[in-house]
């Protein structure tokens, strides 16, 4: 599998707990401290995407508003990430001894 980008990360952590597109944006934003901004537009795609992976699922919100949530599938995906993450760090921080 792929590496996950970086926005598509933090989309799937913010989704472990319910959430619409504005909102999670707002989270992905509190998380990074500002330094990332995932756009209206990019946002959207990405939620389209990872619907059709079946990472999220699209929840009924208020009116107009649709919440998501990630999948089993998702949380899989997203823990396997967080591994190789993890990889990568131990990697380099042993090669810089």
């Amino acid at each position: 599998m792929q590496p996950l980008t970086e926005g598509v990360f933090y989309i799937l952590l913010s989704l472990h707990e319910e959430r619409h597109g504005y909102g999670i944006m707002q989270q992905v934003e509190e998380i990074t401290k500002g330094r990332l901004r995932i756009g209206a537009g990019t946002m959207y795609g990405a939620l389209k995407s990872l619907q059709e992976k079946g990472w999220i699922d699209a929840l009924d919100g208020e009116g107009r508003q649709k919440n998501y949530i990630v999948t089993d599938s998702g949380r899989d995906v997203f823990q396997n990430e967080v591994i190789r993450l993890q990889e990568l760090v131990k990697n380099g921080l042993n090669k810089g001894r």
